[in-house]
């Protein structure tokens, strides 16, 4: 082996890519941001013309605490919520149920009836934010209360946009919060691509989600992979129900994960979007935007560190920035404090303020 093949070997990423000392030559992409397939973005003009969605992932125990928070965010300038829920409202049990003991409360929010969902929107348009909810196997329950609540505050449901996960194939492969078999999971998840079509046309009907698979230990080239791989599945499985990719696929979409690697990270982003550009072309679809990869991106809780935790800024700084070089839609940035206990008022404010100071630099970028 030569001594340049000798250096080049001790040189990889933590996906195991080898990284070259020198690039010579780089392949220049052809496409511009907004052509297919949409390497550089969905947007011709990108964060020029529209601004990713800062949107701050939270819960508490209670709905009074989850809506007081929320409302903080959006006085600290967080342009969508996100709602984290608690494992028995993830899973179907109500907070007096024997198998919900000693998890109330504790990884988000109980919500266990429509006056629950009522307080946690307490002085809350819906018509005028968008929310995201991480929730899946009972993500049907969840939307239909969020459309009660709408329509109790008089909203057009044709004017409600967010996203629901609804990704039940990430929850067998990482997370574990299932109910159903997959083949009556999948039939769910089809029904909801098909309501929504007709009642909720700008709601997101799914967010296929690699985030929980690298927090469960995969590397980036693996958390792309299983990603794109169970995208592909949904896509299939609502044209086995007769389903029009170019209608339901429009509303699809992802959630990724930012690690530290800030090139690979980048290129992983970029990857996703031709890949995904290409299966849905090879299965049928001519829109535009039932061909584009968009996305969410959260920094990566398992690179948070409890000991000296105030130097995770840097590290959600740099996450930050691989999201938004990279052309996410949205993003949550973590709390400095978070490998502690839920993100204090100072933690959360700082994070977002590294939000709007990424965003401010990635602007003026043309990547």
């Amino acid at each position: 082996m030569s001594k340049e093949k000798e250096l080049s070997k001790e040189h990889v990423t933590d996906a195991g890519i080898e990284i070259n000392r020198i690039y010579k030559e780089p392949r220049e992409i052809k496409e511009d941001a907004g052509e297919f397939p949409y390497t550089r973005g969905v947007q011709p003009d990108m964060y020029r013309g529209k601004l990713w969605t800062m949107r701050q992932y939270a819960g508490f125990s209670t709905a009074e605490e989850s809506n007081e928070r929320y409302h903080f965010l959006l006085k600290q300038g967080t342009t969508g919520l996100s709602v984290a829920f608690d494992l028995p409202t993830q899973i179907g049990y109500d907070s007096d149920h024997v198998l919900s003991e000693g998890e109330v409360g504790k990884a988000g929010v109980a919500i266990d009836s429509l006056a629950d969902m009522e307080v946690l929107f307490d002085g809350i348009e819906l018509e005028k934010i968008t929310t995201s909810m991480t929730i899946n196997s009972t993500a049907s329950v969840l939307l239909c209360m969020y459309m009660a609540l709408a329509k109790r505050q008089g909203a057009n449901l044709k004017n409600i946009s967010g996203t629901i996960q609804n990704d039940i194939l990430k929850e067998y492969a990482a997370r574990g919060t299932y109910i159903y078999p997959p083949k009556q999971s999948m039939r769910i998840i089809t029904d909801i691509f098909a309501f929504c079509a007709e009642e909720l046309p700008k709601w997101n009907t799914i967010s296929v989600s690699g985030y929980h698979i690298r927090e469960a230990g995969a590397n980036a080239v693996q958390e792309l992979a299983f990603t794109l791989a169970d995208g592909k599945a949904y896509l299939l499985a609502a044209q086995q129900k007769n389903l029009d990719i170019n209608v339901f696929a429009k509303r699809m979409s992802f959630f990724f994960n930012a690690h530290n690697n800030l090139f690979e990270e980048v290129a992983k982003f970029r990857a996703a979007r031709r890949m995904w550009a290409k299966i849905t072309t090879d299965l049928g679809a001519t829109d535009p935007r039932a061909q584009m990869l968009r996305f969410h991106t959260q920094t990566g809780g398992s690179t948070l560190t409890a000991q000296k935790h105030h130097n995770n800024i840097i590290r959600v700084t740099i996450q930050a920035l691989a999201a938004g070089m990279g052309g996410t839609q949205s993003l949550h940035t973590n709390g400095f404090d978070e490998a502690l206990a839920l993100p204090t008022e100072e933690a959360a404010s700082i994070a977002l303020r590294t939000q709007q100071i990424v965003l401010m630099k990635v602007a003026c970028l043309k990547l």
